[in-house]
């Protein structure tokens, strides 16, 4: 199954970096950034899902197996993702760095990793406090390491949050041996992102097809259903239950197809840990982004989860569909709820002023 390295190898001799770097600076030349209104009243607007890579983590990985990993220019922090964001009418992003390759550092080298990632993302918020919030990207492999890296991030470095993949190298991230983690993240009062990578872990060698890229069409939304009905069924949010997480893609399938989980406690052999139904955490701890790309997608999530669990998301700087707009036309909403998706839910999970 393609690796990180492989992924951007691929993906270099694809449209999809040109694209976003044109994108972004086409709009940088026309200058201004696009209001979102509602009601007649402009709205500041908050993005959990972007991303971002390092390239002075090479660094530190040269040398090793996880070094040569190449940093598309994309895909870096710049002046071009700010253009790409007023384009949209993102005010602020919450930048996360994904695919977790680090997971297979030793503790050693993992404290550096993320050491450099956490510092480099700090730098860039200082640089624009007013357009991004930063997001620890923490060595979950070594759960009490990834507890003091939470501890370093958001108390010394002003972060709002973490980021983690859907499993530790396949194993289940809510099983106790995690609960150092997220402890603390429920400690510090911080949200915890989770974000997807392919469902490499989650399914067998070649299990899903290339054709359409399955692994990230369909792999991406499974490894976020898996994981929150992992946090649901092992307990974690009864372990930890002001703990909140923000499933990336619409929250995956689970939303969608909920009855089923729903009613899974009941049957035999189910040996669910969870103390409350499913459907209690669905509207209390778990959140989901806004990738879903219909009006009805949008409208049945936020029948699923309510208002107060549903945030916009962008994925940037990949070029998927953006749902501001479908927000703000949504005719199912009210205007403050359309507020609450579109900035308030996340002002008030992150800290965020205004």
């Amino acid at each position: 199954m393609p690796n990180r390295r492989d992924f951007f190898k691929c993906l270099g001799h694809t449209t999809a970096g040109l694209y976003m770097l044109a994108h972004g600076l086409e709009a940088s030349a026309q200058g201004g950034r696009k209001e979102i209104r509602v009601g007649g009243r402009r709205l500041s607007t908050v993005d959990i899902h972007a991303h971002a890579v390092i390239p002075p983590v090479e660094e530190v990985i040269g040398g090793t197996s996880l070094g040569g990993r190449g940093y598309p220019d994309w895909y870096v922090l710049g002046d071009h993702r700010i253009a790409a964001m007023d384009e949209r009418g993102i005010d602020v992003a919450a930048i996360s760095i994904n695919t977790y390759w680090w997971y297979e550092a030793d503790r050693r080298l993992a404290e550096r990793i993320v050491r450099v990632h956490d510092e480099e993302l700090a730098a860039w918020v200082k640089l624009h406090p007013d357009r991004f919030v930063a997001l620890s990207s923490v060595a979950l492999q070594h759960p009490e390491l990834a507890a003091e890296q939470l501890e370093y991030a958001v108390s010394e470095l002003g972060a709002r949050g973490a980021s983690v993949g859907g499993t530790v190298l396949g194993e289940s991230n809510a099983i106790a041996k995690y609960d150092p983690f997220w402890a603390k993240a429920e400690e510090l009062g911080v949200p915890v992102f989770m974000h997807p990578t392919n469902s490499e872990q989650v399914l067998r060698e070649g299990g899903l097809p290339a054709i359409g890229n399955q692994g990230n069409i369909i792999g991406n939304p499974l490894e976020t259903t898996v994981f929150l009905s992992n946090m649901i069924f092992e307990g974690v949010f009864d372990r930890f239950p002001a703990l909140k997480v923000c499933g990336a893609h619409g929250g995956g399938y689970l939303p969608s197809y909920f009855g089923r989980t729903e009613v899974a406690c009941a049957r035999a052999n189910a040996n669910c840990q969870n103390q409350r139904r499913p459907s209690a955490y669905l509207r209390d701890n778990i959140l989901a982004d806004s990738m879903v790309f219909s009006s009805e997608a949008l409208r049945h999530l936020v029948a699923e989860m309510g208002v107060s669990q549903v945030v916009y998301g962008s994925d940037q700087p990949f070029p998927w569909p953006d749902t501001m707009d479908l927000i703000v036309e949504a005719d199912f909403l009210t205007d403050s709820e359309k507020e609450a998706i579109l900035g308030g839910n996340l002002r008030d999970l992150l800290g965020i002023e205004g």
